[in-house]
């Protein structure tokens, strides 16, 4: 009866029937309230329970491990699977999955190693889904050797443990033998060509990810998903698009996370028209259109230059999150909307959502558009003493840029002096424009030093100091800056009419 109340989602009807039942009480009885505590995200309530209980058996452990997994509390894990060893409970196949989960990209991946023992001591180790969390975990500690070893222990090797020895030797770089692997697998399936796939876009190799993608025999929508999203995150939108509209010819289905990405590549190459066909497409699928999707329409109407369009998506989200926020203000700031950025983020606030540090290059970034000095310093002022946000160079770029633009060079001058790192050639070259924009040849020449430093043959400190000593009457000096210009061969940059990677590869 409690069963059916908690898979109903009845707590509290379960639990007045629990609570009643004292006397018929047992282990299993207990365990479905904890069940249903951690699958409902009450957390609290599922660890007092446990903690209450007379006898506990694996089930108990491993649901409660699986609901600290859940908050993401590795020191709560950590904890519970020393209690568990402490009143003589034998973890299984799905505790060890769980704890070694929990510990990747932590402290407590350190303890990898120990684990693997106690699993090689409860003879665990051939087991191929104990194996596969393994494999991940030596991974995380860019143990290449341990990873080889544990893939030796699985004594029946299927697809899913070569697919993690590809999956490891990827994922720490070494392309070639994860290359040998993949020939090695006896049988291959979608997911090993889609792992080997991504995995040479992980490591920037394009080239050889879009090749092994045409010799796919069979495509799921994640294999396209992946290659469309590679393009993406390596800013060739329109490599991205063109992969989009071939998954269409061949009869895929996309699902969220194709729109996602195609929707950021619209945004990517400001391509209003297709993005607006793109959100057709959503419409025609019959996507719901969930939190994701929704933020993800708001960042390509704002990046394509509706911002009305954005701002109507926006409003129409029932439950928005930081990312949505974040679209919404960083939208209004590269329209130069200042005010109403700030009111956003205001609005933001007091929807109880905490900003982070993308949240502040927005805002910083709208105050620089807007020559809102006062604001923009309350707010870098604020990122540490309020939220506890340390400044990042982005957001002493905005600052740099805001005074600059303002004609406040000094001010700019002193805070890149001040800077807790050394700036980037982005922090140098907004000083150096902003010198340019008003005629300061010493504070010119202090900028362009900088991105010399990093950048020598950069062709904004010639152009800019050629134009300062110009405008100065200083012409020896401009016919010396172009004169080393074109001996430095340092040339103004040109957009290419086509993308390099598109003029190499047709992926039609």
């Amino acid at each position: 009866m409690i069963n059916g109340y908690v898979r109903n989602g009845d707590l509290n009807a379960a639990r007045k029937l629990f609570d009643q039942n004292t006397s018929s009480r047992n282990v299993v009885s207990w365990n479905s309230m904890i069940t249903g505590y951690v699958k409902h995200d009450h957390m609290p309530h599922a660890q007092l329970l446990f903690d209450q209980m007379p006898v506990r058996d694996v089930v108990s452990c491993n649901t409660i491990l699986s609901g600290l997994y859940k908050i993401k509390n590795p020191e709560g894990i950590y904890h519970s699977i020393l209690q568990m060893g402490r009143i003589g409970l034998r973890p299984n196949e799905f505790t060890f999955s769980i704890v070694i989960t929990a510990f990747l990209n932590t402290v407590f991946n350190v303890l990898i190693p120990q684990l693997h023992g106690l699993i090689l001591c409860l003879a665990l180790n051939s087991s191929v889904f104990v194996g596969s969390s393994l494999m991940r975990g030596y991974t995380d500690l860019r143990n290449c050797e341990g990873l080889h070893q544990v893939f030796d222990e699985i004594l029946v090797k299927d697809v899913t443990s070569w697919n993690a020895l590809i999956l490891g030797y990827m994922d720490l770089g070494l392309t070639a033998k994860a290359r040998r692997a993949f020939e090695l697998t006896p049988e291959k399936n979608v997911v090993s060509w889609t792992t080997l796939v991504n995995g040479y876009i992980t490591n920037k190799k394009l080239n050889e990810a879009w090749s092994l993608f045409n010799k796919m025999s069979e495509r799921n929508v994640v294999s396209w998903t992946v290659m469309i999203n590679g393009y993406v995150q390596n800013d060739k939108f329109v490599c991205a698009l063109e992969v989009f509209l071939s998954m269409l010819r061949s009869g895929a289905r996309p699902n969220h996370f194709t729109f996602s990405s195609v929707l950021e590549a619209c945004a990517g190459c400001s391509s209003l028209l297709m993005g607006k066909q793109i959100h057709s497409n959503v419409l025609k699928f019959g996507m719901p259109l969930d939190v994701i999707l929704s933020t993800s329409l708001v960042d390509m109407y704002a990046k394509c230059g509706d911002i009305e369009a954005a701002f109507s998506i926006f409003e129409s989200i029932p439950k928005k999150n930081r990312v949505s926020w974040n679209s919404i203000i960083g939208g209004y700031a590269r329209h130069g909307l200042a005010t109403r950025a700030l009111e956003e983020f205001e609005r933001m606030m007091k929807c109880g959502v905490r900003p982070d540090e993308v949240t502040f290059v927005n805002v910083l970034s709208a105050c620089s558009h807007g020559g809102l000095i006062e604001e923009g310093e309350r707010h870098f002022n604020l990122m540490g003493t309020k939220y506890g946000i340390q400044a990042g160079i982005e957001h002493y770029t905005c600052m740099v840029d805001l005074y600059g633009r303002a004609g406040h060079l000094e001010k700019a001058e002193k805070l890149i002096k001040g800077m807790p790192f050394e700036p980037d050639v982005v922090v140098w070259g907004a000083f150096l424009a902003a010198c340019g924009l008003y005629s300061s040849l010493e504070l010119g020449e202090f900028a362009a030093e900088g991105v010399y430093k990093l950048e020598s043959d950069h062709p904004a400190v010639y152009s800019m100091l050629s134009k300062i000593h110009g405008e100065k009457g200083v012409w020896g000096t401009v016919f010396e800056l172009r004169k080393m210009m074109k001996e430095r061969h340092a040339k103004k940059q040109k957009a290419d009419a086509k993308p390099e990677h598109l003029q190499e590869y047709d992926p039609t």
